[in-house]
C-alpha cells in the first residue's frame, strides 16, 4: 500500500475534518492521538500490547534509536516493526528535537511556561552542515546531518519520516529567528532530496517554523508548500501558552494544502486536544498519558483520577465502570492504589493500558462528533 490522504468529511461547524491516512503498515483514522515510544517502546508496555489497544500511530525517536542500540543492529533485524515486533504504522523524528531540547528544553516546557533549561555541553556547534553534539551516553562526539539523519530514518523503515530541522527557543531574538528559519528551509530541502532519492514507500512531513511570528509562519508555509512533501508537520516555539499557542494556529491552517495531512509536533494533552481539534489538526504526538499514568493519575470521563488518594483504597470497582480497557476488564481501582502504594512496577503497565485505551477512545468520539458536525 502506497502513502496517500483520504479526507472524508470536513464540519459544518468548524474547520474539523475526519480523514484516513493510508500507509504501508495500515490506515490511521484522523484526527488521532499518537503515543511516544521513544526506544521503540511505550514506557511499561510492549509493543503485542500495544497494537491491541488502537494505537494506530506510534511515534519513535531517531535520536535515542541512533545512539541505542544503532541503526545497524535495527538493519539486520529486519527494520524497526519487526525490532519492536509492531504491526502497525510508525512515524519517526529527524532526532533535531532531541538535540535542540538539550540546548534549550522542550516545547511543552515553554507551554508550562519553565523557560529554557540550557545542559551546556551537550550541543557543541550548530552550522549550516548540521549540528555537532556529544552522546549522552558515552560522550563520543555525533554529527547529525540532514543527510545521515534521513539515512537513519530509511534505514528504520519508518512509514512517516522528519526532515532535519532547527528548534530555536520561544525567547530566541526576531533576527536570530529568521536566521534559524532559513537555515531550517535549507535543511528540509536537503533532506527531502535525500529522501526522494529512495523513496521506498516511506512519507515525509514538512515541518513548518516561524515560532509566533505570522509573517514568519506563512513564509514557511508558502516555501515548503512548494516542495514534494507527503504532508506538513508543526514545530518550533508554539508559544509561552496555550492561548499563544491556538491563536497562532488559527492563522496558520488556513495555509496548509487541505489535501495532504498535518501534524501537531509535541502536543496532546486534553485541553490542547479540546482547542486544536476544532482548527483541523489531523494528528497530535505526546508522552502525556503515559507519563501521566506513571505518575498515578488516571484518564476518565469524569476527570482524572489521583489513584494513591486514601479513598481509593476501598474502591472494589474498575477504574470505570463502562471501560472496555484491559486493565477496568480484570482489575479494581484498590487494587491499582495498592500496587501503587507499594511501588510495584506492574502499576506502570496496568495504569499506562486504561490511559492509552482512553486516549484513543477520545480520538474515536472527537470522529463521530466531526461526522455529526457537533464539532
Amino acid at each position: 500500500m502506497t502513502f496517500r490522504f483520504e479526507l472524508i468529511h470536513k464540519s459544518k461547524k468548524s474547520s474539523a475534518r475526519v480523514g484516513r491516512i493510508h500507509t504501508p503498515h495500515g490506515i490511521i483514522d484522523t484526527p488521532n492521538f499518537v503515543a511516544v515510544g521513544t526506544n521503540g517502546t511505550l514506557k511499561a508496555l510492549d509493543n503485542r500490547m500495544v497494537d491491541s489497544i488502537g494505537l494506530q500511530l506510534m511515534f519513535c525517536n531517531t535520536y535515542h534509536l541512533l545512539l541505542q542500540p544503532g541503526p545497524a543492529v535495527i538493519q539486520r533485524a529486519g527494520g524497526l516493526h519487526r525490532f519492536i515486533n509492531r504491526k502497525m504504522p510508525i512515524i519517526t523524528d529527524s532526532g533535531g528535537f532531541q538535540v535542540f531540547s538539550l540546548a534549550y528544553g522542550s516545547v511543552a516546557d515553554e507551554l508550562k511556561s519553565r523557560g529554557a533549561k540550557k545542559r551546556d555541553g551537550l550541543v557543541l556547534k550548530i552550522s549550516e552542515e548540521g549540528v555537532h553534539f556529544r552522546s549522552y551516553r558515552d560522550g563520543g562526539k555525533v554529527l547529525l546531518t540532514p543527510e545521515t539523519s534521513i539515512q537513519t530514518q530509511k534505514s528504520l523503515g519508518a512509514d512517516i519520516i522528519i526532515p532535519l530541522d532547527e528548534l530555536p527557543p520561544y525567547h530566541i531574538g526576531s533576527k536570530e529567528l529568521i536566521r534559524s528559519l532559513e537555515r531550517t528551509h535549507r535543511w528540509e530541502k536537503r533532506s527531502l532530496d535525500e529522501h526522494l532519492k529512495n523513496p521506498q514507500g516511506q512519507a515525509m512531513y514538512a515541518v513548518i517554523h516561524g515560532g509566533v511570528d505570522p509573517n514568519l509562519r506563512k513564509q514557511s508555509c508558502d516555501y515548503l508548500s512548494t516542495l514534494a512533501f507527503d504532508g506538513f508537520s508543526i514545530g518550533g516555539s508554539l508559544g509561552k501558552t496555550k492561548p499563544e499557542m491556538v491563536e497562532m494556529l488559527t492563522t496558520l491552517l488556513p495555509r496548509l494544502p487541505t489535501d495532504k495531512p498535518n501534524h501537531l509536533l509535541g502536543i496532546g494533552d486534553l485541553e490542547s486536544l479540546k482547542q486544536c481539534v476544532p482548527l483541523g489538526i489531523d494528528t497530535f504526538d505526546s508522552s502525556y498519558p503515559t507519563r501521566a499514568a506513571r505518575h498515578g493519575m488516571l484518564l476518565t470521563q469524569e476527570g482524572n483520577i489521583k489513584v494513591e488518594k486514601g479513598e481509593n483504597a476501598n474502591h472494589f470497582a474498575p477504574i470505570e465502570s463502562n471501560c472496555t480497557c484491559w486493565t477496568c476488564q480484570n482489575f479494581t481501582l484498590a487494587y491499582l492504589h495498592h500496587l501503587f502504594k507499594a511501588k510495584e512496577l506492574t502499576a506502570y503497565s496496568l495504569a499506562s493500558v486504561h490511559n492509552l485505551h482512553f486516549m484513543v477512545e477520545l480520538m474515536r468520539k472527537y470522529r463521530e462528533a466531526i461526522l455529526e458536525d457537533l464539532i
